[in-house]
């Protein structure tokens, strides 16, 4: 299941610069080592906003009961809307493997080389992989992230008869874009 979802987040970030973007942070949840789905970040602003939306991809996790969390991010992305510090090699994609019982973060530095720019400014270009580091058992996660793991396996508690279905129609709402599996859509 690992090595499927490293392939999709690569494979995404390797497409993405041929549509002017970097993909959003994304959590994957599971339940019982099935994917529920995939949740991309609603649009952000930039500070406090920014920082609150990347945590609150948790409330997904938290309706589902989950009992793992895949995380994926851009460093430099994330690091900007948020407006932190760069940790960590940049540019790159990070994904974090995380359980009640900790986390390992995973990096997946890559190059990019500049192809093209459209009249509206979007760049294309190719993305080169470059080694990976070894996987880091409680590697530091930037403060959104590190939200989102933690309140990822926090329960949501409310007074409706389907709570996960209550909480997928909230965050859609809210600008949140999510995909779930066969076995969790309703």
């Amino acid at each position: 299941m690992w090595n499927g979802l490293v392939s999709v987040a690569k494979e995404t970030y390797t497409a993405s610069p041929g549509e002017g973007t970097v993909p959003r942070p994304l959590i994957m949840p599971l339940v019982r080592c099935e994917l529920v789905g995939m949740i991309w970040v609603r649009p952000l602003k930039v500070g406090q906003d920014a920082l609150a939306g990347i945590a609150e991809l948790a409330n997904i996790a938290g309706a589902a009961g989950a009992d793992e969390v895949v995380l994926t991010w851009e460093t430099h992305d994330v690091a900007t809307a948020c407006e932190l510090p760069i940790v960590g090699p940049a540019p790159c994609l990070n994904m974090v493997l995380a359980t009640r019982d900790g986390h390992v973060l995973h990096q997946f530095p890559y190059g990019e080389q500049l192809l093209s720019r459209s009249p509206e400014g979007w760049a294309s270009g190719l993305r080169d992989w470059r080694p990976a580091p070894a996987p880091q058992p409680g590697g530091e996660l930037v403060p959104p992230i590190r939200a989102a793991v933690d309140f990822s396996f926090t329960p949501i508690e409310l007074d409706h008869p389907d709570p996960f279905g209550v909480t997928v129609v909230l965050i859609e709402e809210d600008g949140y874009r999510i995909s779930l599996t066969e076995a969790f859509a309703r």
